[in-house]
């Protein structure tokens, strides 16, 4: 038995190389099958025909004051400086509660569905009709990192997998040269929890986020050798795999049940076929003035995000399954964490976001591209409708708002209402796990059968909680 070599083996020694590594991977997919695949009839869904193929998900890290936003309150305007005394005991998170505050921002009535937006939001007002806004959004939490983690993995502790490494492991990969899911971060810093809200948790490794920073000039590191190495030839590049893949295979041999080696060698296959792909796919040199413009690449304020917007396009149509961009870092700064001066801290955060969102809308629709894939624009709760210090708003997971837009979902609706002052969920109040089973739904997953047995539990990303919020859906 000692002449034989594996079909890996043979693939390597065919082809060497990274090029041995991409032929692998082909042929491995093309073996695999069972009764959780996607499948065909049912448009790429696993339980139930799909609407959406792909997910854009915004997160904005901190909070987002909905009450300044899209969550308009005339009580708020006409109790403006007064005690907040709903009939119950009240806490700030960080603060002693203070008297009530009106926002500082005029709101106007935009669209056919007259959905009310403050002035914050000049471009996103103008594409209201296309979104469903989810008015009463709850959280388990008032604390940023259990927060974060709770809206993006579906639990209050780190370990968890998120959801684009839940729609990685159960739907796959669209195209074959370039990751699953990828994740845009704010070039400012990660979020709260760093990278743990975009974990592949007890999930094999290969469906955690690939991380791109899109501001650095190398933005996925080492995916080349340095420009200073002269000495890497083909050759010794070729032969230096080599040696790597039989160790490789000697460890796997020796711990079959550890899934990280496996992981690690399926990267090495994908950072060779992205060694040809994700140079094109991430330079923008080739759009158009006009596409630049749009997304605010003009604009100091508006370039950074709107890079990253476009790049998320870019990705999207380039055959990437999610794609999560980040607005703003951990930390008490540079982020929708409001607590010092609304007036402010706000408006700043929000323009960066505003043209270049607006700019994904009617971008994706143009190109024919939003009526498969799927936009959520989420934060990990809302903030308080009384002072924080002066102007600043403190923590509420009471409620707070996210919209989607896309596919399967009814343009121009809202769910749900908050209590006359923004306070606490009063009708129709939906949680992360509830936005978690209707993404998974329009991706034609069943968010109760989508399971791994993880340490004795049938782990899902819902938990045991979740409803599909069919109100929202075409």
């Amino acid at each position: 038995m000692q002449g034989r070599i594996s079909r890996r083996d043979w693939l390597w020694r065919l082809g060497g190389g990274f090029g041995g590594l991409a032929l692998a991977d082909l042929i491995g997919r093309a073996d695999a099958s069972g009764p959780d695949r996607p499948r065909m009839d049912l448009d790429g869904g696993l339980h139930h025909r799909a609407k959406a193929r792909r997910v854009l998900q915004i997160f904005l890290n901190g909070g987002m004051s909905q009450m300044d936003t899209f969550d308009r309150k005339p009580e708020l305007d006409r109790l403006h400086g007064e005690p907040f005394d709903p009939g119950e005991h009240v806490e700030g998170v960080t603060s002693t509660p203070g008297r009530l505050m009106k926002s500082p921002f005029a709101f106007r009535r935009h669209g056919e569905s007259g959905r009310w937006v403050s002035e914050v939001f000049p471009h996103l007002a103008t594409r209201v009709d296309d979104m469903a806004f989810l008015m009463a959004v709850t959280s388990r939490t008032n604390v940023h990192g259990p927060a974060s983690y709770l809206m993006n993995t579906g639990f209050l502790a780190p370990g968890f997998p998120c959801l684009g490494a839940w729609v990685s492991y159960g739907l796959g990969a669209l195209g074959d040269d370039l990751p699953t899911f990828v994740v845009l971060p704010d070039p400012k810093g990660l979020p709260y929890n760093a990278k743990g809200n975009f974990s592949a948790g007890f999930l094999p490794m290969a469906h955690q986020g690939t991380t791109i920073n899109a501001a650095a000039p190398e933005p996925i590191p080492d995916l080349f050798p340095p420009g200073s190495a002269r000495w890497p030839s083909a050759e010794a590049e070729r032969e230096g795999l080599l040696r790597l893949a039989a160790m490789n295979r000697r460890h796997a041999e020796a711990n079959p049940g550890d899934s990280r080696l496996e992981s690690r060698i399926a990267a090495y296959e994908l950072a060779a076929r992205m060694q040809l792909s994700a140079p094109e796919a991430l330079e923008l040199a080739g759009e158009t003035d006009a596409t630049r413009r749009l997304y605010g690449l003009d604009e100091p304020a508006t370039a950074d995000f709107g890079r990253r917007c476009l790049l998320a396009r870019r990705l999207l149509e380039r055959g990437v399954r999610f794609v999560q961009v980040w607005s703003g870092a951990g930390g008490p700064k540079d982020n929708w964490d409001n607590h010092t001066d609304i007036p402010n801290e706000l408006p700043p955060i929000a323009r960066s976001i505003d043209r270049p969102t607006a700019a994904l809308l009617v971008d994706l629709k143009a190109r024919g591209l939003l009526d498969d894939t799927l936009i959520v624009c989420s934060t990990e709760f809302g903030r308080m409708p009384f002072t924080q210090g002066a102007t600043g708003r403190d923590h509420n997971g009471g409620t707070s708002v996210t919209w989607l837009a896309g596919a399967g979902v009814k343009g121009g609706v809202a769910h749900g209402e908050s209590d006359p002052w923004s306070w606490k969920a009063a009708a129709g109040a939906t949680t992360g796990y509830d936005l978690h089973a209707t993404i998974l739904h329009l991706l034609g997953i069943d968010h109760e059968r989508l399971t791994v047995r993880h340490d004795g539990i049938d782990r899902r990303l819902t938990d045991v909680h979740g409803h599909v919020i069919r109100e929202i859906l075409a």
